[in-house]
């Protein structure tokens, strides 16, 4: 057929094609929100960084290896740069000198990020009660999930990092403006504020009162 001649009609479909395709459309196709979609990407996809203290970082490799196998939550990709990574696991005591250096490295990675205190020393010093070591790593980053032990099996932080993926599962970071689509606010306008609503939904004042 050449490019002059015209393409011939299509045939309409039977009863029996448009269903297969109704129900392929059912199946193929998902309806959610932006929130869920990208706190499912965020979760499925956590980067550590390499980043070890003292022994709890001997489980912390253990976790990454084959017997443990954290690839099956999507959490294995530790990666040597604070700037492509987006969880932090402080895996052991942290001393006082060593402190900026860990605010330092947290401060370089880019959001959103998460931190993991794993074991007892990185939560609260543990049996380093001293003048040398910090009593709890989140006097100096915020913590999100504190996993115990001395030190904790692997099993345990990969636990850690399970509540950690359902805290990024509730999270919204659309609302907290962590995620912009480029044209939505052009699209729908700009979000009422909490009292633009309440003054909507009120409705105009009466007449002679003070607005």
């Amino acid at each position: 057929m050449t490019q002059s001649e015209p393409m011939p009609p299509e045939a309409p479909l039977t009863p029996a094609e448009e269903a297969a395709v109704e129900q392929e459309v059912r199946q193929g196709v998902l309806f959610t929100t932006v929130d869920k979609m990208v706190n499912w990407a965020r979760r499925s996809s956590l980067w550590p960084a390499t980043f070890g203290l003292a022994c709890c970082a001997i489980e912390m490799m253990a976790m990454s290896a084959s017997r443990f196998d954290i690839a099956r939550f999507g959490a294995e990709v530790f990666r040597a740069s604070p700037r492509q990574a987006d969880l932090m696991i402080v895996s052991g005591r942290v001393a006082k000198k060593m402190g900026p250096v860990l605010k330092r490295i947290y401060d370089q990675m880019p959001e959103p990020k998460w931190v993991i205190a794993m074991g007892a020393c990185a939560s609260c010093g543990g049996v380093f009660n001293n003048y040398s070591v910090l009593q709890g790593v989140d006097r100096i980053v915020p913590v999100d999930v504190y996993v115990p032990g001395c030190p904790p099996r692997p099993e345990q932080l990969i636990h850690g990092i399970m509540l950690l993926q359902e805290k990024i599962k509730r999270d919204s970071p659309t609302r907290r403006g962590l995620f912009r689509i480029p044209g939505l606010q052009r699209l729908f306008g700009p979000r009422p504020s909490t009292a633009q609503a309440g003054a909507a939904q009120a409705g105009p004042a009466p007449t002679g009162t003070r607005a």
